[in-house]
């Protein structure tokens, strides 16, 4: 059996917990979720429209705002309860600061950034990339199971989950969680401005590159987001030069996304920004470089002007 574990904000599920969902299903092993929080009633209910074996409820008052101690402890009892084969998460920041923690109370194997699960001796092998995703590791986890495992965002399509005919049964689980020895003092989620976006949140996004030639013509761009109600990103070099904040930017070195569509606008498709994107269900390519690298990724190209071609998709859009 895998357990999934989903991840959730103030009741709101994590979009990208439905893509370790699919990479749990499509192993051919039963699955159930747990998801873990001070009332998580309504994302379990969410969660339950997949077809698992069941979806587990996590609730405890120290749960309630995200601390890895808690996060730990809570999640080390439940394994031990459940015993999985795997424990598959989301590779997000939350998941980032407590699984490598979590393995370590449990004595067992980890492997993040996971794009893909093969069929090896009986059991799996899971591929990541290596080196900005120059060349891709098939990693085998050693001793006894379970094994940890976090997928990168975008590896798996969010509408390939398989649907139950009914909901999954749900299930209450009393969290064992100590208060006094969580350590950490919970406090709001980081942002580096008023405006700061979580991307891998996204459905649509517009991204621009070097093509845009300077900041004063960003507003192009940010025309477009609006008229498509999507989010503004960027490639290393804009985010580098200041033209848009590091928050925005997509790429090896920044966020992952898979968005239902990725516009980019005047993006080359070098390799650093192609493996943070690649996962969108459509990608559409503006460059008038018709030798772009983008161009062999992208499900639709247009080569030309940006500035020509931009204004008359808005306009379009406005009609």
């Amino acid at each position: 059996m895998i357990l999934v574990i989903a991840e959730q904000r103030e009741g709101k599920l994590n979009r990208a917990s439905w893509e370790p969902i699919v990479a749990a299903q499509q192993s051919g092993q039963p699955v159930k979720v747990a998801v873990l929080g001070g009332q998580v009633g309504d994302a379990a209910a969410e969660l339950a429209g997949a077809s698992v074996t069941e979806v587990l409820q996590v609730e405890h008052g120290a749960l309630a705002a995200y601390t890895a101690d808690g996060f730990v402890q809570a999640l080390a009892a439940l394994i031990r309860a459940e015993q999985p084969s795997h424990v598959f998460f989301t590779h997000t920041y939350q998941t980032r600061d407590f699984a490598p923690r979590l393995a370590a109370a449990l004595d067992r194997a980890i492997i993040t950034d996971v794009v893909a699960v093969k069929p090896h001796d009986g059991g799996f092998a899971f591929a990541r990339p290596m080196f900005q995703a120059k060349l891709y590791a098939d990693l085998v986890a050693e001793g006894p199971a379970p094994h940890l495992v976090s997928f990168q965002v975008g590896a798996f399509k969010v509408d390939q989950v398989n649907r139950g005919s009914a909901p999954a049964p749900l299930r209450q689980v009393a969290a064992t969680v100590d208060p006094t020895s969580v350590r950490q003092k919970p406090e709001a989620p980081f942002r580096e401005a008023k405006q700061a976006v979580d991307l891998t949140q996204a459905e649509r996004i517009v991204s621009v590159g070097r093509g845009i030639k300077g900041p004063e013509h960003i507003p192009i761009a940010q025309d477009l987001a609006t008229a498509l109600s999507a989010e503004l990103a960027a490639s290393r070099p804009i985010c580098d030069a200041g033209w848009l904040p590091m928050e925005r930017q997509v790429g090896s070195s920044g966020q992952t996304v898979a968005p239902k569509l990725y516009l980019a606008l005047g993006i080359s498709g070098a390799i650093q920004h192609v493996v943070g994107m690649k996962g969108a269900r459509t990608i559409v390519a503006i460059n008038k470089d018709a030798e772009a690298p983008i161009f062999e990724i992208a499900d639709y190209g247009i080569t030309g002007d940006l500035f020509e071609i931009v204004p008359a998709i808005i306009s379009a859009l406005k009609e």
